[in-house]
């Protein structure tokens, strides 16, 4: 992630600072986070996240500062989700949402998973390009956050590499 920034895996004592982050990321777009339904994961990444055989990381400015988070949450039938995946508006457009999606794709790869699913909302614009220029493609899923419209996924295979 360069001399600027540390990713490494979250814990439970980055959970305020997670909430914090995502909260701003959220409030920029005119939505508002739910601690008890969409960002309930939250408030325990640990077991959310790495407990169940999944990720959760972190962007760390060389100040200490959380500055971006990314998570991949097992679906079960080789499939994860991808979620929230954030930067601090400070961050966005020096490339390292390509850095933390491409660390995703390669980290789900050595999870074992074969498919990456997301859900996101048609105002992220930015982040909607990016996941495409990935290969992305939209689907109907079963079952969508009520502050997302979009879902988009992802075949992985271990030959590709970011």
């Amino acid at each position: 992630m360069g001399d600027e920034f540390l990713l490494r895996r979250a814990s439970n004592k980055d959970c305020d600072a997670v909430r914090r982050l995502v909260s701003a990321v959220l409030q920029e777009y005119g939505m508002a986070l739910d601690c008890n339904g969409a960002d309930a994961d939250l408030a325990d990444v640990e077991s959310s996240y790495l407990s169940p055989g999944g990720s959760f990381d972190v962007l760390v400015s060389k100040e200490g500062e959380v500055v971006g988070t990314v998570g991949l949450s097992p679906l079960g039938g080789g499939r994860c989700e991808l979620r929230k995946m954030y930067l601090t508006s400070q961050c966005r457009g020096l490339g390292l949402g390509k850095r933390l999606l491409s660390f995703a794709l390669a980290h789900a790869r050595r999870l074992g998973f074969s498919r990456i699913e997301l859900e996101t909302a048609r105002s992220l614009v930015a982040a909607i390009r990016l996941y495409e220029s990935f290969g992305f493609r939209p689907f109907l899923p079963d079952h969508m956050s009520t502050r997302c419209d979009q879902a988009y996924f992802l075949e992985i295979k271990d030959e590709l590499s970011p």
